[in-house]
Order: structure tokens, then C-alpha cells, then sequence
């Protein structure tokens, strides 16, 4: 089962809307801005060809682009979307495209539009229904159409851009030139609506957790079936858990969760994980405590590329031990193989991969089990792929998990070794792990913890004089990190109240044994990113 066709599968349980990446760094939104209507779609490169397409979609939307639709290496779509019979809306771009490909006219525009921009409506609409006749809207281009296809009509206009939007009613094709899905066009979500939902006809809240865990857990049992056996890592976190309850609830004790420890996890993770996983959601849960082998091949390592891939490498083989341990005992107890590996891959990772412009130039390393479905010849089950972080906290909170849990903040998967900047020792942990409980404890007594998106406390590699009592001290250095965020893709620094840094301050250089000075870093991202490393 490729992941292709398991995201596939999930777009015929529902009404989809199929949107078309041309590159554009809003397309993610453009899928955010329809999931919160209630109406299921799927994101593809815009050179897919539309043969390869496991289902029928409601509609199509085309996405904007950094390109300009008549240069060599522009990207256009598979002609045969023309035929496809569907409503097609294309964005900025998208419309550049549409005006392009069938017989229209663009251009550079002399009045290139970046920003706000105030669109005139000059011709009744669906797209437009219920919106006044002028509003302000976010422009991005700098070509625009001249000259209309035949058989379109003018629908709307700014001062610079004579075709705002435009349609061709007996093909049902719609463009605009702006960008509905960012906030700050007014009206957006209203224009998409119109568009997905009484143009195209995709039924507004057919698309909730609540049906997808039981579409979900059927498809899970239809696909793993009567008697294969399913295994996957557990790290305590959402993602992980409501995947790991996911599968329970399709399979039962068939599925084998796993969870290593690598010595460098957070204050009293792994029993908690425990508790709440084994005992409390009754998860069939297998600990490999592998700390000691974590932090040998750490010891002496400063290089944080090189740790991620020592505790990568690691995993995989500590991982690949237990698995082999646990289809041993399986297969003697004459219960089935193990056939599955499962991953709690969200969206937004596959958006990255399948976009038209592909992933982001790889900043840093991410830690992922990816490397074992190969390995170990299994088949790949992701229940989670389909769904944004927001949803599966929805997911997890329909599934009576812990709030606690549910909005528990990102953990890397390297752990604590990457928040110990320098040489990875047993000492230098417990250091950044008490420092790290410490603050989380009074960002949370504070009540900050859930306008905070990721917190964190790392060590240093440098010392500095202090005086505590009547004596000089050279200590270590804790460095605080605290963001706000809607995507991770960008990120500014939380303003504590001081009150609250002040006190934290005081509890970390009191309670955290050789440290002497805490700072905070209010770097925002980009330049700098969310980790230090």
C-alpha cells in the first residue's frame, strides 16, 4: 500500500476539492481555509496528470505561482483538467493560467500589485453572492490579464487590474487575481464557500473528526485486515498517541506500540507515557530502554548534525531489535505476522513533499522512523496523513484524551541532545531537563502554557562568573525559548510578563545545581529558527 493510494482512498469516503500547487507559498492555506468549512480536498503538484487521480473531485482549484505563466519553465496543467467536467477556480496564477492555456492575453503589468488592493465587483456572481460591491483584497502578481478568452466575462476590477475576476459560465470556469485564502482579503473564506460549496456542491460539514474516526477505523481494519499485525513508535506525544489510539480502536492488541528510551527525553517522560498510554488509553505498549546506548554514542559529539544522526541511526536499530522480538513472539503464538509499520505523518508534510516547488531546502535533519519501512519490509499505515495539527488535537480531544496531552508543545525527536549545546553527557542532560520542567511548571502555573505554541529551556556551552552567597561561582548558562506561531514557518518570541521570567529565573539558578545566569532569547524566526540548533 502506497501512501498515495492510502490518501487517496480517504478522498472517496467524502467530497473532495482537489487543489492544483503551482508553487505558491499560500497553497497550504488555500487547503486550511476548506478544511474549516467542514469540506475534505487534497493537494497535488500541478503537473500530476489527472489519469493517476484515484477518485473524482467536486471541484478544482488552481493555485497561484512565483512563476510568470509565459516564461520557458513556467509549470502548466495536464490539459486534460479542461475535460474533467468539474468547476475549476483559479487564483491569481491559477487565473493567469485558466486566460493563458485558452486563447487570453497576459501580460507584465507596468502597476505591478503587492499588498492591499480594493476590487470592484462590476457583474453578478455565485462567487461573489452575499459580498458588497467593493472590499479590500491581498494582490501578489506582477502580470496580469489584458485580454479576456473568448467566451469569459468580466466580473470584477481594481484601479491597476481591468480583470479582477472573471468566469465563463457555460465551461464553469471562475479566476481571480487575488488571494481569497489570506486573511487579509476581507470576504476570503466567503469567496472559497461560494466557490466549494454552492458552486461546486461539496456539502459543508461532511468533513469532521467525528465521521473520520469511524471511516478511519474502518478503513484501517479493511485495509490491515482479519490477522496481520501492526507495529509503530510512541513518543508520549499528540501526533503519536492519537495515531496509536487510532489503531487500538480499529485492531486491538494487534498493535504493538513501541516506545524507546533514549536518555535524553524530558523529566519522568517515559513513566508518564506509560501510565498514560499502557494503563490509562490500555495501548498493547513495549519500553526499550536503550538510554545508556543513546548517550554512549553521543559522548564526546559536539556537532549537532552528527547527533541527530547518531540518535536517528540508533533508533532505527533499537527499534528494528524490539520489532524483531515482538514478530518472534507474535508468529510462536501462531497470531499472524507483523506486516505494518505505522507513522503519525500529518499534512503539511505531504504538502511539502508533493507541492509543485518540493521541500524546502533541508535546514536541519528531522528525526523520523521513515528510514524502517525498508528496512524491515513492511507496509506503510499512516492514519494521520490527511489531517492538520489543529484537526488531530480535535481528533484527540473526541477521543477523551488528556488536554494536557492534547496541547502538549513540539518535542524533537533528538531529544534533550540537541538542547545541550556541546557534549552530550548524563550530567549536562539532567541539567537542561530540570531547567526545562522548571519552566514549563511556571509557564503553566502562570496560565501562558496555551498562548505559547513551543517553550523550551537549553544549555549553553559557556560559562560566567556569579556570586551566590558569599562565594564566586562559574556556571553554566540557561538559555529560555518561548514562541507564538500558526505554522512554525514563522515565529516571534513570547513577551513574558516579568513577573513570570523573574520568577522563573529565580527557581532555575536555585533548584539547577551549576547554573549561575538565565537568558531569554527573543530572536524571532526567520532569521533565526525555533531551535537554537
Amino acid at each position: 500500500m502506497s501512501p498515495n493510494a492510502t490518501a487517496t482512498e480517504v478522498a472517496n469516503l467524502y467530497d473532495t476539492i482537489l487543489i492544483l500547487d503551482f508553487g505558491s507559498q499560500f497553497s497550504h492555506l488555500i487547503a486550511r481555509r476548506i478544511r474549516e468549512l467542514g469540506i475534505y480536498c487534497e493537494l497535488f503538484a500541478c503537473t500530476i496528470k489527472l489519469s493517476e487521480l484515484k477518485f473524482k473531485p467536486k471541484g478544482v482549484i488552481l493555485s497561484g505561482s512565483p512563476y510568470s505563466v509565459y516564461g520557458k519553465d513556467a509549470p502548466h496543467v495536464d490539459p486534460a483538467l479542461w475535460n474533467l467536467g468539474v468547476p475549476i477556480l483559479g487564483i491569481c496564477y491559477g487565473l493567469q493560467e485558466i486566460a493563458f492555456t485558452r486563447g487570453g492575453n497576459v501580460e507584465a503589468s507596468d502597476h505591478r500589485e503587492y499588498g492591499h488592493a480594493v476590487i470592484s465587483v462590476v457583474e453578478h456572481s455565485v462567487l461573489f453572492e452575499g459580498l458588497p460591491k467593493e472590499f479590500s483584497v491581498w494582490m501578489s502578481h506582477g502580470d496580469q490579464l489584458t485580454a479576456v478568452p473568448t467566451g469569459f466575462r468580466k466580473l470584477a476590477q481594481t484601479s491597476t487590474a481591468p480583470f479582477a475576476a472573471t468566469d465563463n459560465l457555460q465551461e464553469r470556469i471562475w479566476g481571480i487575481q487575488f488571494h481569497p485564502e489570506v486573511t487579509h482579503t476581507t470576504h476570503g473564506t466567503a469567496i472559497i464557500s461560494n466557490f466549494v460549496s454552492k458552486i461546486c456542491g461539496a456539502q459543508k460539514g461532511s468533513w469532521t473528526m467525528a465521521t473520520f474516526i469511524e471511516k478511519e477505523v474502518e478503513r484501517i481494519r479493511g485495509i490491515v485486515g482479519e490477522t496481520a499485525q501492526v507495529i509503530g513508535a510512541v513518543s508520549g506525544g499528540v501526533d503519536s498517541t492519537v495515531a496509536a489510539c487510532l489503531m487500538t480502536k480499529a485492531i486491538g492488541d494487534r498493535f504493538h506500540a513501541v516506545l524507546v528510551d533514549n536518555g535524553v527525553m524530558r523529566l519522568n517522560e517515559c513513566e508518564q507515557v506509560k501510565q498514560i498510554l499502557g494503563e490509562k488509553l490500555g495501548i498493547n505498549l513495549i519500553v526499550a530502554d536503550a538510554s545508556e546506548l543513546f548517550l554512549s554514542r553521543l559522548k564526546g559529539v559536539e556537532d549537532p548534525e552528527k547527533k541527530r544522526k547518531i540518535i536517528g541511526n540508533t533508533f532505527v536499530e533499537v527499534f528494528d531489535i524490539k520489532a524483531a522480538e515482538i514478530e518472534a513472539q507474535v508468529e510462536q503464538e501462531g497470531k499472524g505476522k507483523i506486516e505494518f509499520l505505522l507513522q503519525g505523518t500529518l499534512y503539511p508534510d505531504v504538502i511539502e513533499s508533493v507541492s509543485f516547488k518540493g521541500p524546502s531546502a533541508t535546514i536541519k535533519t528531522h528525526h523520523n522512523v521513515g528510514g524502517l519501512t525498508e528496512n524491515m519490509k513492511l507496509k506503510l499505515i499512516e492514519p494521520l496523513r490527511e489531517l492538520f495539527k489543529d484537526e488531530v488535537r480535535e481528533l484527540g480531544a473526541i477521543m477523551n484524551l488528556d488536554e494536557e496531552l492534547i496541547w502538549r508543545h513540539p518535542f524533537p525527536g533528538p531529544g534533550i541532545a540537541i538542547r545541550v549545546l556541546g557534549d552530550v553527557t548524563k550530567e549536562q542532560v539532567a541539567i537542561a531537563r530540570l531547567a526545562d520542567h522548571i519552566y514549563i511548571e511556571e509557564i503553566k502555573k502562570a496560565g501562558l502554557y496555551r498562548q505559547i505554541s513551543q517553550a523550551y529551556a537549553a544549555l549553553l556551552p559557556v560559562r560566567s562568573v556569579g556570586v551566590m552567597g558569599d562565594g564566586r561561582t562559574y556556571d553554566q548558562i540557561i538559555s529560555l525559548r518561548a514562541v507564538q506561531t500558526k505554522d512554525f514557518m514563522t515565529a516571534e518570541a513570547f513577551e513574558f510578563p516579568y513577573d513570570v521570567l523573574k520568577r522563573i529565573m529565580n527557581r532555575i539558578i536555585n533548584e539547577v545545581k551549576g547554573v549561575n545566569r538565565v537568558m531569554y532569547d527573543v530572536s524571532s524566526k526567520p532569521p533565526a529558527t525555533i531551535e537554537l540548533v
